[in-house]
């Protein structure tokens, strides 16, 4: 007697077609499965900076919290779905995304409003430094099209640093 078609469907490996190599497909897939996690992590903390900022420039700082936070999450979806499209799996809960997340939480109770920007300023350039990592490995495999996804989420990474850099000036 033959399996029922659902036992099938789970078992059934994904063979998303592409013409990538199956070490490139696994490799630049599982890279943005971590990228997924990192910016996950990234959004939750700027949601959280936002959420609770306080100060003197606080409707400032809190509408370019939103700003960001929204050009992160933006990012989300291309990531998972572009992992998809080279047959790769993505995450699948926030202990997944917990476990494979680079950038560090911040579960304090308070943090003054400097410290949340230098933080994020922080983070932001981290998340360059493993954007530009990312592109080096797709390049490598010549995935033009996560190649050039990565270009611009590095442009926009930079701009985050750069307001987050000025916004932090004391001049």
């Amino acid at each position: 007697m033959s399996k029922p078609l659902l036992a099938t469907r789970r078992l059934a490996p994904l063979a998303t077609p592409t013409d990538l190599g199956a070490i490139a497909r696994q490799e630049i897939s599982a890279s943005l499965t971590t990228l997924l996690a990192d910016v996950f992590a990234l959004y939750l903390k700027t949601k959280n900076f936002h959420w609770h900022m306080s100060g003197r420039n606080f409707r400032d700082y809190h509408l370019l919290l939103d700003e960001q936070a929204s050009q992160i999450l933006d990012m989300t979806d291309v990531i998972a779905e572009r992992a998809r499209k080279l047959g790769g799996t993505t995450l699948r809960s926030l202990g997944h995304a917990t476990r494979l997340q680079r950038l560090s939480d911040n579960d304090a109770d308070f943090v003054t409003p400097d410290d949340m920007i230098a933080e994020l300023r922080d983070d932001n350039e981290q998340l360059v430094s493993i954007l530009r990592a990312l592109h080096g490995t797709t390049s490598e495999h010549n995935d033009v099209a996560t190649t050039s996804l990565i270009e611009n989420w590095i442009d926009e990474t930079e701009g985050r640093v750069w307001f987050l850099f000025e916004t932090s000036r004391d001049v």
